[in-house]
């Protein structure tokens, strides 16, 4: 995946990859299903910068703005940074919808699932297993780095 490629090119060592999920779309049901994957990497890139590299990368490759949940081209979000907790206007680690979106939760529980949310202490597997979404998530394939 080019995504994948660019972030490894502006600093991130891709470890594990989740398989491609499709799944319903959040927010607007009037829109495309979303393809989702969940990506463990290490960087030297604060989290300022992670966002930075991660826009950039959704700009250069075609991302448009069509207003809050609208259609995406691609949307890198940073759910997880180690176990920091970021609350700033712009940046807020863990992601604060994450325990509530099964989109995002399959993915990572398959190449996380004891990696801790650090505010609310629970495994991913128990987040998972525990979320109110009943949006259907299917699982395509799995994909190499």
């Amino acid at each position: 995946m080019e995504a994948l490629a660019r972030l490894s090119q502006g600093g991130l060592r891709i470890g594990k990859v989740s398989s491609l999920y499709r799944t319903e779309p959040w927010g607007r049901g009037d829109q495309p299903w979303f393809t989702n994957l969940a990506v463990e990497a290490d960087t030297h890139l604060s989290p300022r910068a992670l966002l930075a590299l991660c826009q950039r990368v959704e700009r250069d490759l075609g991302r448009m703005d069509r207003g809050r949940w609208g259609p995406r081209e691609l949307d890198i979000d940073i759910l997880l940074y180690g176990g920091e907790v970021i609350d700033e206007p712009d940046l807020i680690v863990p992601h604060p919808q994450l325990p509530e979106r099964r989109f995002a939760l399959v993915p990572l529980a398959e190449i996380a699932p004891e990696v801790r949310h650090p505010v609310l202490g629970r495994a991913i597997a128990e987040l998972l297993a525990e979320v109110r979404d009943s949006r259907r998530v299917l699982r395509l394939k799995g994909i190499t780095s």
